[in-house]
């Protein structure tokens, strides 16, 4: 089954339980992934609704420190709920040390030496952890490492 259909799928089934908060998140991300098909005259695959799913999340993240600062808790708190529910469509994270191991290697590979390098090193990455790592936590992880190097 397809990352698209099971969407559809826990869609039904929201209907079908009276969940109306759980419907309305479901039906917002079918809309994200709907517009983007529409914009770009495609069917979006696994993988492209994976980066829509990627960029959902990263916008909630930034609403949240948003709200935060500006003293609404509860504003925030409905943004952490939405993430739980994106999040649950999205392939099982890489751990950390798989992470280290995996932004080590691409340095190795790319030949990258300094900071300038970073962007080598980003590009490789990200096509092998697509979905299963926070690319902010990965910029910063490769950062370091190139800092060090």
């Amino acid at each position: 089954m397809s990352l698209k259909e099971r969407i559809t799928e826990d869609m039904k089934s929201a209907m079908r339980s009276g969940e109306k908060e759980r419907l309305g998140h479901i039906r917002m991300l079918q809309a994200a992934i709907k517009q983007r098909e529409v914009d770009e005259r495609i069917m979006l695959d696994d993988a492209q609704v994976t980066a829509v799913l990627e960029k959902m999340i990263k916008q909630r993240r930034e609403a949240i420190s948003q709200f935060e600062a500006g003293g609404r808790a509860d504003l925030a708190a409905k943004e952490i709920t939405e993430i739980a529910l994106l999040q649950g469509y999205l392939p099982e994270q890489l751990a950390p040390a798989e992470l280290e191991a995996l932004v080590a290697a691409a340095i190795t590979e790319s030949g990258a030496a300094t900071v300038k390098d970073m962007g080598k090193v980003m590009a490789l990455v990200k096509a092998r952890a697509a979905g299963r790592a926070d690319m902010g936590a990965v910029s910063a992880l490769i950062k370091s490492k190139l800092a060090t190097a």
